[in-house]
């Protein structure tokens, strides 16, 4: 605390280490008061914090197990030809589990019209003189019109083609034999599906030879060869003969898309085997089970003797009311009464572990999965009532939220306290200062009047010093 004036100059007294030692005599002790109980809060806000931040995790596991999408996931295991991959497949969560052979006899594909031998010379052979327009389609609902000016040459009209914005799907390129054949236009549509061959017309006589062949009315136009035609894709489930339009089977078996890759041969089969998706729901368990260890553990540390939440009654609170909502009894639940028949268990020290007393949870998902997700994520499932149960902690407005705000509160009028007695401290030295201040000249002019005293005594006939 700074001095405000140099006491003691009067009257030689150390007037300033009194006036410090009254001062610290009066401030040490409510500064050492001040600082063991912020301490005191700041241990205790880390405490709940850590707390806090294990149920905080726990809760995102129980929002995990609460979701009904996480117990109803379907895996489908392939085994592929050794040639290579025939499919890959996407099962949704409402298939059920089984196994089936897939061939794959044929690919689907879209269709691929070639210019004529010699219809084109070169790049730069011009397509029109006066220009026109041409019509693609494919199948229903594929069609766009291409203007095409006057003096295009191949080159551009294939440039035209490939930039068109209103193009479904038709690639154009040239092929350059280098011989009497010339240049050729090739124009492959990416729709595929049989029926759905590429169609193009034109109103101009001047360009049939970039319209489709026909052997009466074009004779001249691109033609698509026998294996260029678009077509189905094909494939057999268990012996049954499956088409589709595109090389993706939508319900091809019910609940599953099945995409094709490549066409297998006649002996190649790809073994599906479509079952629960069982690992997932053992690492939500084992998540748990960490994750509820580490709150129980967690709580245990911080109430111990000598700990910031020591007989804490929320605490306790919390502890009880974990193991009362675990015992929850399981409502269409199958064969599971509570959670703690489907190989969940809890030891001596309240903490959970896997159990087989009543069943494995290996047993528990082979026998009765579905049954596992509604003791989970059921409206009265475990998870459910957990959920709700760490909300009324860690929610907005939940206990440990009011416990942190309320800390902060004393540690803000811990400030303001602190902040309170410097300004009485102040007030203090001034006080002590003005006092001391008169002390001092008090005894200066007593100092001050003996000597004058002293002197006029000294002057005094008779008066006679006394020897040193």
């Amino acid at each position: 605390m700074p001095l405000i004036t140099s006491a003691g100059i009067g009257s030689g007294l150390d007037l300033e280490s009194i006036i410090k030692a009254s001062v610290d005599a009066e401030n040490r002790p409510k500064l050492t008061a001040f600082a063991k109980k912020e301490e005191s809060l700041k241990v205790e806000l880390s405490a709940v914090g850590e707390v806090k931040s294990a149920i905080s995790k726990l809760n995102d596991t129980i929002e995990k197990l609460a979701d009904p999408d996480n117990f109803s996931k379907r895996i489908a295991n392939i085994k592929q030809p050794e040639t290579g991959d025939l499919i890959s497949v996407t099962p949704t969560s409402d298939i059920t589990p089984g196994q089936f052979d897939v061939k794959v006899t044929q690919i689907a594909q879209g269709s691929r019209a070639v210019s004529q031998d010699a219809a084109f010379m070169s790049v730069d052979d011009v397509v029109t003189a006066s220009g026109g327009t041409l019509t693609f389609t494919a199948g229903v609902g594929n069609t766009f019109d291409l203007s095409v000016s006057a003096g295009a040459t191949l080159a551009d009209l294939r440039d035209a083609i490939n930039n068109d914005t209103n193009n479904f799907g038709v690639v154009a390129n040239i092929v350059n034999t280098g011989g009497a054949a010339g240049s050729k236009l090739v124009l492959t549509s990416n729709v595929t599906g049989e029926n759905n061959d590429l169609v193009i017309s034109s109103d101009t006589s001047e360009m049939n030879a970039i319209a489709s062949y026909d052997a009466t009315t074009n004779p001249s136009g691109v033609q698509i060869a026998a294996d260029d035609v678009a077509q189905d894709a094909k494939i057999t489930v268990d012996g049954i003969e499956i088409t589709s339009d595109t090389n993706t089977f939508k319900n091809a078996v019910q609940d599953m898309t099945i995409k094709v890759l490549r066409e297998g041969a006649a002996d190649e089969v790809a073994e599906l085997n479509v079952a629960y998706d069982k690992d997932s729901v053992t690492a939500l368990v084992d998540e748990l089970i960490a994750n509820y260890n580490n709150l129980i553990g967690n709580i245990g540390f911080q109430t111990r003797i000598g700990k910031p939440l020591n007989g804490d009654a929320s605490m306790r609170s919390l502890s009880a009311q974990l193991v009362n909502t675990l015992s929850t009894p399981l409502t269409d639940a199958g064969p599971f009464g509570s959670i703690f028949d489907i190989g969940i268990g809890v030891d001596k020290d309240g903490y959970l572990e896997k159990s087989s007393l009543v069943r494995s949870l290996n047993d528990a998902m082979d026998e009765n999965f579905d049954d596992i997700g509604t003791a989970f994520a059921g409206d009265n499932g475990v998870a459910k009532k957990l959920e709700s149960l760490l909300g009324n902690y860690i929610d907005s407005d939940g206990l440990i939220k009011q416990r942190e705000t309320d800390l902060n509160g004393q540690l803000d009028d811990l400030k303001d306290d602190v902040i309170s007695h410097e300004y009485r401290m102040e007030s203090f030295e001034q006080r002590l200062r003005k006092q001391y201040a008169g002390l001092d000249v008090l005894l200066a002019n007593m100092q001050q009047t003996q000597a004058y005293l002293g002197a006029q005594l000294a002057n005094l006939p008779g008066f006679t010093k006394s020897k040193s």
